[in-house]
């Protein structure tokens, strides 16, 4: 079993899962619920199936892009449940566990991209390209969507969008053959499938060194000062 951690965005989610699908689910859409629920999610769950953390196969933590408090929020967990219950963590790029809940691991026509987006704030956004199997056909990239973004794409591929970075993006981009998935919502039961296939390629994060894929730094406004500490014009 893995439990998987989702933080990337306003929602805060946990979700239990096996090699046949999701045991539990747990989620918070209060923008402020990840530092006081994310912990008692996990917690509960555990405690409802009787298991203990030591007791599972790996843990799985999205690692963005994204909200950068919730990020952090999330990867510290998984850091701190990882090293004490001496379980493999896994990181799983925000944009590709979204991937796998929009396609539903189903078949879908060969000539369908799935583009999901997070929001960044103003007209820009993460987001990447994938193809109907899960290739990527784009990497994960911070952009000002504009008219002729997808312009390099042959009109003759649909493009499906989503995620909450999607809906910002409807008026601005000009291209046919396009569908926007408004009713898409992230979850940690998307990470599921590409989770236990890194376990059973035993693709782990090295838990000491491991850092959330941010894309962009952090700014903080700090007052400008001179050597002398007065404030400058």
């Amino acid at each position: 079993m893995i439990i998987c951690l989702e933080t990337a965005t306003n929602l805060c989610s946990v979700a239990l899962c096996d090699s046949e699908g999701i045991i539990a689910l747990k989620e918070s859409g209060d923008m402020r619920s990840h530092a006081s629920m994310l912990t008692v999610f996990i917690d509960e769950i555990l405690k409802e199936k009787g298991i203990k953390a030591c007791d599972l196969d790996a843990i799985a933590v999205s690692k963005g892009p994204g909200s950068y408090t919730g990020l952090r929020i999330g990867v510290s967990a998984a850091k701190g449940i990882a090293y004490a219950a001496s379980i493999p963590l896994i990181g799983i790029e925000t944009t590709y566990s979204m991937f796998w809940g929009m396609s539903g691991g189903q078949e879908n026509d060969r000539d369908t991209l799935f583009c999901p987006m997070l929001d960044a704030r103003r007209m820009e956004v993460y987001y990447s390209i994938y193809d109907a199997e899960g290739k990527t056909i784009k990497k994960i990239a911070a952009e000002i969507i504009k008219e002729d973004s997808f312009s390099n794409i042959p009109e003759s591929q649909k493009i499906i969008f989503f995620g909450d970075g999607a809906a910002k993006c409807k008026k601005v981009i000009r291209r046919q053959n396009i569908c926007f998935a408004d009713e898409f919502r992230i979850s940690a039961a998307f990470m599921c499938k590409p989770a236990f296939n890194a376990l059973n390629d035993n693709r782990f994060e090295d838990v000491a060194y491991f850092e959330p894929l941010y894309l962009k730094d952090f700014l903080v406004s700090t007052p400008r000062k001179n050597i002398i500490g007065k404030s400058m014009a």
